[in-house]
């Protein structure tokens, strides 16, 4: 089974990816999630995918892309209840993000408690006691471990990017071994979690999600952890978008599962 995007794939990766550059500039993103974000992807096409017989490959491919730019949103949801008209969420892990924003909250859940202080500043959520819905688990997992391989592969770019700019010692620091480790590592750690997304978009069972969910979560983690580390000091302070990726990448790890969980499925 092959795993190279075909041309539709390649043509629709691209188009998101300009729309995102266009649309979502960092400076955007951290404004957060708003109803203008969501008409902009729905009239992209991000949320109604089926109508034009793309499937959840493709939906994947999208989803990788939104996740690059760190795109703010219950944008899972939306694709997988194909809502272009509504923005809707719902619950997963005990929490609800965007709740006060939905038009909609899939499961009805009544019993909100909104967390004062949330890790991620641009993903407000609320507690729930809701169960998750069992009929989106699989394929929700499996789009936000292809959102985290958009985040890790950004996360690898801007460590890629400032080794190439910073120097020490008269020299740019992408050059001392120790750094070509360090994102030589985080390369891999994505183009794996990259291919293990993409195939479980192309033969989604429970297994193959699973192994997509815990490859990209970790990938999605470490790479952000690893883009720290190149950054050096400034890395932990406001201005530069890692944190925020860090920040996303551990409220995803436990939507539509987490690694534990998944990890104890794939050993059943």
């Amino acid at each position: 089974m092959r795993f190279v995007l075909n041309d539709d794939q390649v043509a629709l990766r691209d188009g998101i990816r300009a729309l995102c550059v266009g649309k979502f500039p960092m400076a955007r993103v951290r404004e957060g999630f708003d109803a203008a974000v969501w008409k902009e992807l729905a009239d992209a096409g991000v949320f109604s995918l089926p109508d034009l017989r793309f499937g959840l490959a493709e939906e994947a491919v999208v989803v990788e892309e939104l996740g690059r730019a760190l795109v703010p949103g219950p944008l899972v949801w939306g694709v997988l209840a194909h809502s272009a008209d509504e923005v809707v969420t719902g619950a997963s892990a005990g929490l609800v993000a965007h709740a006060k924003m939905a038009d909609r909250l899939l499961g009805d859940p009544d019993d909100l408690a909104p967390v004062a202080n949330p890790i991620d500043p641009l993903t407000p959520v609320h507690t729930t006691g809701a169960a998750a819905i069992t009929d989106y688990q699989r394929p929700g997992a499996i789009l936000t471990a292809a959102y985290m391989v958009g985040m890790a592969a950004a996360c690898t770019d801007a460590a890629v990017a400032y080794a190439k700019e910073r120097e020490q010692f008269d020299t740019p620091i992408g050059r001392f071994q120790s750094i070509k480790h360090l994102l030589a590592d985080s390369f891999v750690r994505a183009e794996l979690a990259r291919a293990a997304v993409h195939a479980a978009a192309v033969d989604p069972t429970d297994r193959s999600a699973s192994a997509a969910k815990i490859l990209a979560g970790d990938a999605a983690v470490a790479n952000a952890k690893t883009s720290f580390q190149v950054h050096g000091g400034m890395g932990f302070t406001w201005e530069v978008d890692v944190h925020l990726y860090l920040k996303r990448a551990w409220i995803l790890d436990r939507q539509f599962g987490t690694t534990d969980e998944h990890a104890d499925a794939l050993s059943a």
